[in-house]
């Protein structure tokens, strides 16, 4: 018979001997343990950790003066480690000796918390001038004037209580379709992390702000997209069905250079593993979805290592024929005097 069990007492996790006393497991000073410990399960080292800290410290600090109330530092590690990890919450309560309710208030707080820098660390065409993001890209195979690769990409979640048909993607699972625009350091510039999974990249794309401005001309510059997309004179796609020459030397420079994309989602999904299923509604499944793209900015910032990158064989989501497509004309200019020699 096993004489030990847990209660829940504020939010703590206590553990307790049926014949005994109460025993309160002591809290993990996490910031204490060696670097490969900390990127293992938070996926930051230590001066990062408090970096992020540091900007997240005002908006998730308890304000409660319980003597055994959680550190804010405490709160940002819970978080962490729900992200890095991807496992249920009282997985990660057990790891941090807390219960499940205190994980998920940690996560929720944390997640609201660095929606408020979204706008500060995701921005496009980026912090850099315009000019070197093009020349960034231009280095990776010969495109020019690129300011940007677009995709989307299905993030899992649990079936939801109210529109759940409107989740299911092609492939038959519930999934928010987030928009991911990025830079050629992997940096993600744009992100729409609202969609149910059965809206297609083009319809999502399409109603964004990003794509007014572009088709305004408020910036300078093209964004390479696959076949997903309709080719419009600031969206390229490439050639459906390349002629032998210039056509197969552009899709060529074309997938070489819009496969950046591919592997800033990549390393999004391989950093957060809990972007591999969200157990939670979509709501706040959206809200978790853009608190990691901030997350991964910070982390390609600071030159944080990369975790084993894993990239899904990319599966495009083809447009219907009747969709626009004006850019043709922008594609064919490009392919002959760029690839035409």
């Amino acid at each position: 018979m096993n004489l030990l069990g847990f209660i829940n007492y504020h939010g703590y996790k206590i553990l307790f001997n049926r014949y005994s006393k109460l025993m309160v497991r002591p809290r993990l000073d996490v910031l204490s343990f060696p670097e490969d410990f900390l990127f293992e399960r938070y996926r930051f080292s230590l001066q990062s950790i408090t970096y992020i800290h540091t900007l997240l410290h005002p908006y998730i600090t308890n304000l409660t003066r319980r003597g055994r109330a959680l550190t804010s530092e405490q709160i940002l590690c819970m978080a962490l480690r729900f992200f890095a990890n991807g496992s249920f919450l009282y997985n990660t309560g057990d790891a941090e000796h807390v219960s499940k309710a205190t994980v998920c208030r940690a996560v929720r707080k944390v997640c609201l918390a660095l929606k408020q820098f979204l706008q500060v660390f995701v921005k496009f065409p980026g912090h850099k001038p315009v000019r070197a993001v093009k020349e960034e890209f231009h280095r990776i195979a010969g495109f020019p004037n690129v300011i940007g690769c677009i995709d989307g990409t299905h993030i899992p979640i649990i079936a939801p209580s109210q529109n759940e048909a409107d989740y299911v993607n092609r492939k038959s699972i519930h999934s928010i379709n987030v928009q991911i625009i990025c830079d050629a350091a992997h940096i993600i510039t744009n992100v729409e992390a609202k969609w149910p999974g059965s809206v297609h990249d083009s319809r999502i794309y399409r109603e964004s702000s990003l794509s007014n401005r572009m088709g305004q001309g408020e910036i300078d510059g093209l964004l390479l997209g696959d076949r997903g997309y309709p080719c419009q004179p600031t969206l390229i796609t490439p050639y459906p069905e390349p002629e032998p020459g210039p056509q197969q030397h552009f899709n060529v420079a074309h997938n070489r250079t819009r496969s950046r994309v591919e592997m800033t989602i990549g390393l999004l999904k391989s950093r957060f593993q809990c972007l591999r299923h969200l157990r939670v509604t979509p709501e706040k499944a959206c809200d978790i979805i853009v608190a990691c793209v901030v997350l991964h900015n910070i982390a390609i910032i600071r030159g944080e290592q990369h975790p084993a990158l894993q990239i899904q064989d990319p599966e495009e989501d083809l447009i219907h024929h009747g969709d626009f497509q004006d850019g043709r004309v922008v594609r064919d200019l490009i392919c002959r005097n760029v690839f035409g020699h």
